[in-house]
């Protein structure tokens, strides 16, 4: 005997029948998976109201970081570099930077008027 006998046709028949069936079910529709709805707290309910796009808060706030990022990269850090080249680098005036003022004594000349330093008035000749 070669083949099935027709029961046995059937019965395989409904089996890959029930197995496409089967496979077909599995497949998720667009709308699935259908989930209960999420019930919010109120600190939840207020941070997924306050993050809505184009709300006014985020319009102002986009504004602000860009102005300062503006008035920082355009105006603050370029400012910065002229001011420091200048007063390191350009600057000609004697004694424009002064890191240590130099020690003055009596009988010195001061070099920006020629003025002589006078002695002071308190010389101790004696005892103290």
């Amino acid at each position: 005997m070669s083949g099935y006998l027709p029961d046995e046709k059937l019965r395989l028949e409904q089996l890959r029948t029930l197995r496409r069936r089967w496979l077909k079910d599995q497949e998720l529709s667009p709308r699935e998976p259908v989930l209960p709805p999420v019930k919010k707290g109120p600190l939840q309910r207020f941070w997924s109201n306050f993050l809505q796009p184009k709300s006014l808060w985020r319009i102002y706030t986009f504004k602000a970081y860009n102005a300062g990022v503006f008035t920082l990269t355009k105006v603050l850090i370029p400012a910065w570099i002229v001011h420091y080249y200048v007063k390191y680098h350009v600057q000609t005036k004697a004694y424009g930077i002064v890191n240590l003022k130099p020690r003055l004594f009596p009988g010195d000349i001061i070099l920006e008027t020629g003025e002589v330093i006078p002695p002071t008035g308190d010389s101790h000749d004696g005892h103290h």
